[in-house]
């Protein structure tokens, strides 16, 4: 993978710049009443400005430096508060600008009359839905679409990232092709699926820029936590000012608390900490997604991937390669398994299936055949038939075929041939193993079998050991028969299979799965795919596959790798430890400030209160001064964190909640005791 999703690094310095310019233009109100704790900090930055001003003007008994140095710090929480999101969104809009990059305006060579072959040159946008265009070598797919004739090598990287090509063609499941990719090969008919500006290139750059997510349900409850918890600390401290008055008049010592030691408690007793980073810890989450070239199409998909607990795959492209390959030549008695592999060659040069491609190449292969010489002989070749079940040559008297094994077998008998009993066995084997036989003849002779299998693809058995071990259950679902479903299920190392699926079975499944609360994750490729997945909790749709598939899906894996979703499930499972650790941290955060502010603020009343002051600060002023700076800087720091993420590791709940009170609510308890006694001392300089 390139960097096509990557874009700049995170703190790259043209984005940390765009980022200061950001966070400045979000102090408009409309802004910061989307999120409720940042907007009372706001309010209060204001409120302070206004005191300050008001001192100029008539002096009073609270000190003016004073108040203009909490209203420039409450001032920069703020701030520092919108350039967390700023720089997680625009992480996300540079990975947007070099998907933009990658669209070209290109001309259209729109079919009018397909027997003839007749095209008319239109602009890309001029295209309409159902509209044929042909793209030859050299130039780019205008718009997205089905290949309806044809097949071509088709340059994806500035879709996905890497350089290998890949093979489109009318039919099956790798038909979709994507606007602004390069056909680098041979001719393509496409039909196209999707108008203009609403293309899957459009869609991507719309999902990765993060500011135009929706947020989770997670996200929403702890956003209405944070709003309830800072509306509990504001009535709190609302009714600080009589009480403090009547404890004044009823001790006879102390000062009546000002209202920018109030605005500073609550700033400082309010989780602001939290409150500021929660939307980066959201977008940075998606952005994650997108570099691991995972496209996801709202924020809740992502957060959803960190519950999952059981996965459907589908076998076809999925688990296996896809269309099945000959894996062994395995000749009768007195043949041997050159002269097998020969016939299989000259029986499959008018074989343009996958199948009979893949046993030239098993030929190439073995023993260096490659395609024969036929000028000066007699010969012709009868091409694969669904009726007939076979193919082959007549070639200067030899008739050489090669097919199903009761088709092979019906052709011998009219020739006068038998099917060994031997090579029946052989034929028998193969099909319990899960594989397919084909037989090859010559004459009224057979010569031996051909073994095609679903060929699982490499390293995927050690991919789902480790989604097992995560507590994740595999299940794969396939059209084919119990036993040829259970050899591969075996072969692959999944948990569970689903044989004969029909769309209809794979829905049903997944809402048993549901109905017992768990979450289910799917991923597929073709348009029978397309009910499961848009029934999934998360659904990763290939990339590689049908339209209709990605349509169904909320995530398309641009790799079109199905143990993709081990990484999704760890970023998924990233962002809920982060969300839940940073938690954690400014809780723990806050009540360490309350050993700070609490003293400052009522000592002089109440004498006793001296032994809360664990820090041994300097002075009211200065306590009160350090807490809120801060309350400024923590945010500053923990940007990094929330933008990277905590590092997930594969352990139960309660482990992970002793984890995080451990790490992360011990250290938010010493933290702010060490960083508010260090600013102490240096303010101690200064007043």
């Amino acid at each position: 993978m390139t960097d096509s999703l990557r874009g700049p690094r995170t703190f790259d310095r043209k984005i940390v710049l765009e980022a200061v310019r950001h966070a400045i233009l979000k102090l408009d109100p409309r802004t910061q009443l989307r999120n409720p704790v940042m907007f009372a900090v706001y309010l209060g930055s204001m409120l302070t400005t206004v005191l300050w001003f008001r001192s100029l003007a008539a002096p009073s008994g609270e000190s003016s430096a004073f108040i203009l140095s909490v209203s420039i710090w409450l001032w920069f929480t703020v701030l520092f508060a919108n350039f967390a999101e700023a720089l997680a969104e625009g992480q996300g809009k540079a990975q947007a600008d070099s998907l933009r990059k990658s669209r070209t305006q290109v001309t259209a060579h729109r079919i009018v009359e397909r027997q003839a072959g007749t095209t008319v040159d239109v602009p890309a946008p001029e295209l309409v839905i159902d509209d044929l265009v042909v793209v030859s070598a050299g130039e780019v797919v205008p718009a997205d679409g089905e290949v309806v004739e044809g097949a071509a090598s088709v340059d994806e990287s500035a879709i996905t990232g890497e350089s290998a090509p890949v093979v489109r063609e009318s039919g099956g499941d790798r038909s979709a092709v994507t606007g602004g990719t390069r056909v680098i090969s041979d001719r393509l008919i496409i039909r196209v699926t999707t108008l203009p500006g609403k293309s899957f290139l459009d869609r991507m750059i719309a999902m990765v820029e993060g500011a135009k997510r929706q947020k989770t349900p997670n996200e929403i409850a702890l956003a209405i936590l944070l709003a309830a918890l800072t509306l509990v600390f504001l009535l709190v401290v609302a009714t600080l000012p009589a009480y403090s008055r009547y404890s004044v008049d009823a001790s006879g010592q102390g000062a009546t608390i000002t209202i920018t030691v109030l605005v500073a408690l609550f700033v400082c007793l309010a989780p602001t900490t939290i409150g500021a980073l929660l939307s980066a810890i959201g977008i940075a989450g998606m952005n994650r997604l997108s570099r691991s070239n995972v496209i996801a199409m709202s924020g809740r998909a992502v957060e959803a991937a960190g519950d999952v607990d059981v996965l459907l795959l589908d076998k076809t492209g999925t688990i296996t390669l896809g269309n099945r390959q000959a894996t062994r030549f395995l000749p009768v008695d007195g043949v041997s398994e050159y002269e097998l592999a020969e016939a299989a060659q000259f029986a499959s040069m008018a074989d343009e299936t996958p199948e009979g491609r893949s046993i030239a190449v098993l030929a190439k292969n073995r023993f260096g055949l490659r395609g024969h010489e036929l000028q000066g002989t007699v010969h012709e070749f009868v091409p694969f038939s669904a009726n007939t079940r076979m193919s082959g040559v007549n070639r200067d008297g030899q008739v050489v075929r090669k097919g199903a094994a009761d088709a092979v077998e019906a052709h011998l008998r009219q020739l006068g041939g038998t099917m060994p009993e031997a090579l029946k066995g052989v034929v028998r084997e193969i099909a319990r193993s899960g594989g397919t036989p084909l037989v090859v003849s010559r004459n009224d002779q057979a010569l031996g079998v051909i073994e095609l299998k679903d060929i699982v693809k490499g390293g995927i058995k050690e991919r789902f050991s480790e989604l097992r071990r995560m507590g994740i259950k595999t299940v794969m679902i396939t059209g084919d028969n119990p036993l040829t479903a259970a050899a591969i299920a075996a072969e692959a190392g999944v948990d569970d299979f689903l044989a004969e699926a029909t769309p209809e079975a794979k829905l049903a499944l997944i809402r048993d799965y549901q109905k017992g609360g768990r979450l289910v994750a799917m991923t597929g490729d073709g348009t029978n795919d397309a009910p499961a997945l848009a029934q999934a909790d998360v659904a990763v749709a290939m990339n590689t596959g049908t339209q209709a598939a990605k349509e169904a899906g909320n995530m398309v894996d641009l790799d079109s790798n199905p143990t993709k979703l081990i990484e999704i499930v760890n970023i998924g499972k990233q962002l809920l430890m982060t969300r839940g650790a940073l938690t954690t941290f400014s809780i723990a955060n806050d009540v360490a400030k309350y050993f700070a502010i609490l003293p400052a603020a009522f000592a002089a009343t109440y004498p006793v209160l001296k032994s809360l002051d664990l820090m041994r600060l300097s002075s009211p002023a200065s306590a009160i001064l350090s807490a809120v700076i801060f309350n400024a800087l923590i945010i500053i720091a923990l940007v990094p964190l929330a933008l990277k993420g905590v590092s997930y590791r594969p352990v139960g709940a309660a482990q992970l909640l002793r984890d995080n009170l451990l790490v992360y609510g011990l250290g938010g308890l010493i933290v702010p005791f060490v960083g508010i006694k260090a600013i102490d001392l240096m303010l101690s300089l200064f007043l």
